[in-house]
């Protein structure tokens, strides 16, 4: 793997094969960090470019988020980062958030899109969801970013999966409070997808799009995937039983089987098209 920084100082790392039709870019949720991805990164890397990053104002990427900071100001960072990658159009693979961010650049930069994953996402913010996060945002306020930070695993993960991984999910928590990504910059960033909705631009969308929702997600109610699936001509909706918000973690041997398997499809589908997909250099 190699670690790079983009010309406006947003660092990134590239890993994996450089002879994919087209490379794999990742985009976490509000957590914002690339390590997110670990449960997929060994069977990417193993076929394909993959590019990580952590968001801007989380991780290796610490900064002072402006006041009017969007969902767009997201998107432009993934787009630097691919000019100074020097990479043509990528499989964007967003979870929540960094749905919104791929469905911005679909929108705005089509162009730099091979395709579309959008896992457990929305093109507007739910009733349900934006309850979850008004609770969330009341605990930080009143109970500081510990008690933020515990409450969390409850919204990404089911019941069974809590029980059965209490010991490691309490040494995630505590590793969690140490890079806390700051209120204020957690404050504007749920301002950022409060404020997202593009429920009427959605049959702009044209690229091929994979929609992976959990029917048991808590935070973001499955039939979010289905407004998105209805409205994006070139969309497939694929659902899982069990998983919660996170369960690209939670049950990552039959996410990625599915992922692996609808990437193929659409590289595929790409090459016998014809279409020009220029990889990393």
């Amino acid at each position: 793997m190699s670690a790079q920084k983009a010309e406006d100082t947003l660092h990134y790392a590239v890993a994996g094969r450089s002879d994919a039709a087209a490379p794999v870019l990742l985009s976490s949720g509000l957590g914002g960090l690339a390590a997110y991805w670990g449960p997929q990164r060994p069977v990417l890397d193993a076929a394909y470019r993959v590019i990580t990053y952590d968001q801007r104002g989380t991780g290796a990427n610490p900064d002072n988020l402006p006041q009017e900071y969007g969902i767009s100001d997201m998107a432009d960072d993934v787009a630097a980062i691919m000019a100074d990658a020097a990479c043509g159009p990528v499989h964007f693979v967003g979870h929540a958030l960094g749905g919104l961010i791929g469905l911005d650049l679909a929108l705005r930069h089509p162009e730099k899109l091979a395709s579309l994953v959008l896992i457990n996402t929305w093109a507007k913010l739910d009733p349900h969801t934006a309850h979850c996060f008004d609770v969330r945002t009341a605990i930080l306020r009143d109970s500081g970013p510990r008690a933020y930070v515990a409450a969390q695993a409850i919204f990404l993960h089911p019941a069974p999966y809590l029980s059965g991984q209490a010991e490691r999910l309490r040494r995630e928590e505590d590793a969690a409070v140490v890079h806390f990504q700051g209120v204020e910059t957690l404050t504007r960033r749920i301002a950022a997808l409060r404020a997202f909705d593009i429920v009427a631009h959605l049959p702009r969308i044209t690229m091929p799009t994979l929609i992976l929702a959990a029917r048991d997600d808590m935070l973001v109610p499955w039939t979010c995937s289905q407004i998105l699936a209805d409205g994006i001509p070139s969309a497939r909706l694929v659902t899982f039983d069990y998983g919660g918000h996170a369960n690209n973690v939670t049950d990552p041997e039959s996410f990625n089987a599915v992922l692996l398997a609808s990437l193929a499809l659409i590289d595929g589908t790409i090459a016998v098209r014809g279409e020009a997909v220029v990889d990393i250099g």
